[in-house]
């Protein structure tokens, strides 16, 4: 004996299916996505991925690193692996990470990788890409003076979670609260040295066509804007197990 539906019922059995539908598109949504990679033009062993949204500056955007900064060349072939990721790459996943303190992008993506980095699965090289304008600039500088007193993690970290813009009496004040010797931070804020690793950051990032930020190196594969938890996941499960030109 069939029992036919009153309407009740079947609006009812009409909002179930309708949401077991949305829950697999949910669901669907979650997973990584299937990453569409395409070789890298000029870089020889590098792939390229786009991702999401990106903070760009000016026309330029590697005019302007400071007084008397020529517009940086790109990096050539034999310096670029150890300006890419330093010495002594192996082990865990090189990631190199270009990142502007005014993107709002860079601040999320600065907590997953310390967070990989942390759990043994990354190796990270940070690197300061100051392409939004002159308090970009600064920051970047402050950041790399920190380094130079072994806190540039510390200092990086504390800069990413400001809720505004620092100028320079806040990035004194921020390098005397993590207790470096402030003469001596003001000093190396102003110094060649800085200026060296801002153009190096800045013809490694010509060199892969990073004009924006968020951008990263993971392994073998460059990636520009923001990605997600679970994609930047699987990426580096991906290149966890391949070698490559700057992993032997």
């Amino acid at each position: 004996m069939t029992t036919k539906l009153n309407r009740r019922q079947a609006i009812g059995a009409g909002f179930a299916v309708a949401a077991v539908g949305l829950g697999g598109i949910g669901l669907w949504r979650a997973r990584p996505a299937r990453f569409a990679f395409r070789d890298m033009a000029g870089v020889d062993g590098f792939r390229w991925l786009s991702a999401g949204a990106v903070s760009a500056g000016g026309a330029d955007p590697f005019a302007g690193f400071g007084a008397g900064v020529a517009r940086p060349a790109p990096i050539s072939d034999s310096a670029l692996c150890g300006a890419l990721f330093g010495p002594g790459v192996g082990g865990a996943v090189p990631v190199a990470s270009f990142s502007d303190y005014a993107c709002p992008y860079c601040r999320v993506l600065t907590v997953l990788l310390a967070d990989h980095e942390a759990a043994g699965r990354v190796r990270m090289t940070w690197h300061e890409l100051p392409l939004l304008g002159p308090v970009s600039v600064e920051a970047a500088r402050a950041a790399l003076a920190a380094g130079r007193q072994g806190a540039y993690l510390a200092f990086h970290s504390r800069l990413m979670r400001a809720r505004f813009q620092p100028d320079r009496a806040y990035a004194t004040a921020l390098a005397e609260s993590i207790g470096l010797d402030t003469g001596q931070f003001e000093e190396d804020l102003e110094s060649d040295w800085v200026s060296r690793k801002l153009v190096s950051t800045a013809s490694v990032a010509r060199r892969f066509g990073f004009a924006a930020t968020p951008a990263l190196v993971v392994g073998n594969t460059a990636v520009l804007g923001a990605i997600g938890p679970r994609d930047l996941r699987a990426l580096i499960d991906l290149e966890a197990g391949r070698t490559g030109r700057c992993r032997p």
